[in-house]
């Protein structure tokens, strides 16, 4: 059996994933490759040659991937901060653009002994994981409606947990009702969101369109529709000098922000953009106790 070069099978794959229209080909190749193989990407250069079953494998990744089934899916893992999470189908795959919300959370949480923190919409667990170990004192709520979104989550917060992180603590609801996390009124030091938010109607990539739950991508007409009900249960929610930060469409530079500035008990209001310049999340402060 004779063994032949990695090198040039990930070119070949390359090749068949630009051909596809996938947007980072080589990338994609060689992360593919790295996941077959058991080594990390950056080591791919210390296996020149492989032998045929394993072209044979990554080919059939390769054609899956071709057909656009998001990579995630295919390697069985994302990542948040320093948290990789398992994923698939049911649940929305994390994105890179929400390392920077999650980054200014734990600017907020500078200098806040043992916090208290609420992730909204949690999907994977993504933001709730990685906050718990960025921030092992603090106390993380997050809470899912979708189920299968849901048994995802659960499977990341026992595998954390079983890891030896702090657990976070885990509820099946809806942020549109009015009651949820009543017990943590005007407690919480810190409120995270990553709702669904495009705008129905909105050509999406088929990795988003065809495997992305609907219901964890779109957020009614305007996009808003998830997003309102936060606001008002960040409000809720929020000591006073507590935080917020939600994701939000690009189309929602200015929508969002006047949402958070609707209401009275918030201020500092600030529009974010992500690495490419463009809108993408906003935060605000609870207004803090009047002074005697």
């Amino acid at each position: 059996m004779t063994r032949q070069p990695l090198r040039l099978a990930i070119l070949e794959a390359e090749r068949i994933l630009a051909a596809a229209g996938v947007a980072s080909p080589r990338t994609d190749a060689e992360l593919l490759a790295a996941h077959l193989l058991g080594v990390e990407r950056t080591k791919l250069m210390m296996v020149p040659l492989v032998d045929p079953p394993v072209v044979q494998a990554l080919h059939e990744l390769v054609r899956r991937r071709a057909a656009r089934v998001p990579l995630q899916h295919l390697t069985g893992d994302a990542s948040l901060g320093n948290v990789t999470l398992s994923v698939g189908p049911g649940v929305f795959v994390p994105r890179p653009e929400t390392e920077l919300l999650l980054a200014w959370g734990l600017a907020t949480l500078e200098g806040v002994d043992r916090p208290v923190v609420v992730d909204l919409c949690t999907g994977s667990g993504a933001l709730a994981l990685a906050m718990a170990n960025a921030r092992p004192d603090a106390t993380v709520h997050a809470v899912e409606k979708e189920p299968a979104a849901l048994a995802w989550a659960r499977r990341n917060a026992d595998q954390q947990a079983q890891a030896g992180d702090t657990p976070i603590r885990l509820y099946a609801g809806d942020v549109t009702d009015p009651m949820v996390f009543m017990e943590l009124e005007g407690l919480v030091d810190l409120v995270l969101c990553n709702p669904p938010y495009v705008p129905e109607g909105t050509p999406v990539p088929p990795e988003v369109r065809n495997h992305d739950p609907h219901e964890a991508v779109f957020g009614g007409r305007d996009g808003l529709d998830v997003v309102r009900h936060v606001v008002g249960c960040a409000a809720r929610l929020l000591r006073p000098g507590g935080g917020v930060a939600i994701e939000h469409d690009d189309t929602h530079g200015g929508s969002v922000p006047a949402l958070l500035r609707a209401r009275r008990v918030l201020e500092d209001v600030q529009e974010h953009t992500d690495l490419a310049g463009r809108p993408r999340f906003a935060t605000a402060r609870r207004t803090p106790p009047p002074t005697s």
